[in-house]
């Protein structure tokens, strides 16, 4: 079963300007939640965002990963909701 870091690996490595904050939600390693922040998400539907996250998680999703709770942001939207700079840490 793969740990909050490896899938937050997978996403920073599979979707390019990346950022992931990864969650396990039970524990077992199947259930997780993500925020990824991307300039990738600029002028893309919802749909087409989290497209690009289940892309870079492959075959994963589906497989051990049965379930991801998955809330996606430009750079400037993390910023304006978090206060931070356009980069997240």
């Amino acid at each position: 079963m793969p740990t909050a870091q490896h899938v937050q690996e997978m996403i920073e490595t599979g979707l390019e300007n990346s950022r992931a904050i990864v969650h396990d939600m039970t524990g077992t390693g199947d259930h997780f939640e993500a925020t990824v922040i991307s300039s990738a998400f600029e002028g893309k539907s919802l749909v087409a965002q989290h497209q690009l996250v289940y892309g870079a998680l492959g075959p994963a999703m589906g497989g051990p990963i049965h379930a991801l709770a998955l809330k996606t942001m430009t750079p400037a939207q993390w910023a304006a909701t978090n206060g931070h700079s356009q980069r997240p840490g």
